[in-house]
């Protein structure tokens, strides 16, 4: 790869940063964060599955649905914010007891952040490092936190579905 390669896309990673944080703020660098730690888990997880004898590009293909499945969940969170937004801003019947711009999307960009930490931990585990046990709590009990401010805002009481839990992988944070 030549210098005018390397320039190029430093600038363009660059300017898809500093445009995201120029539109979304805060929530710009929660994206750049989350997108970040998804690539992160998907090589990292791919090198300890190399280490243990388990690596397949079947698998490989298959974390990519899986990070893909991920992606598209947070375009809906972002839809519902825009749908939810747009009709408290033009509906005046139609109320909440604070301003709202965003809400379901950075819950879900946050849960999935602390999902892919989880992860990551776990791989470390695979590589022979020792993982404190209180960040392990203080990951799970950060997740807690995340379900039940999403659940207190939907009026849930139960969990997420099982099926949901064991496919995202992140079920033992």
């Amino acid at each position: 790869m030549n210098e005018t390669t390397v320039t190029t896309v430093k600038a363009a990673i660059a300017a898809a940063v500093a445009t995201m944080t120029a539109l979304w703020g805060w929530f710009g660098w929660l994206v750049i964060a989350w997108v970040l730690l998804m690539l992160a888990d998907w090589l990292i997880g791919s090198a300890a599955a190399a280490k243990e004898g388990r690596w397949s590009s079947a698998k490989m293909r298959e974390g990519a649905w899986h990070k893909g499945g991920m992606i598209l969940v947070v375009c809906i969170a972002l839809v519902a914010d825009w749908l939810i937004g747009s009709v408290l801003g033009h509906i005046p019947a139609v109320s909440l007891p604070f301003d709202y711009s965003v809400l379901l999307a950075p819950l879900v960009i946050v849960w999935y952040i602390i999902g892919e930490l989880g992860s990551l931990a776990e791989h470390a585990v695979t590589f022979g490092a020792p993982v404190p046990s209180w960040l392990r709590n203080i990951l799970e009990i950060g997740k807690n936190a995340v379900d039940a401010a999403g659940e207190s805002i939907a009026g849930e009481s139960g969990k997420d579905d099982p099926k949901d839990s064991e496919k995202n992988g992140n079920e033992s944070v």
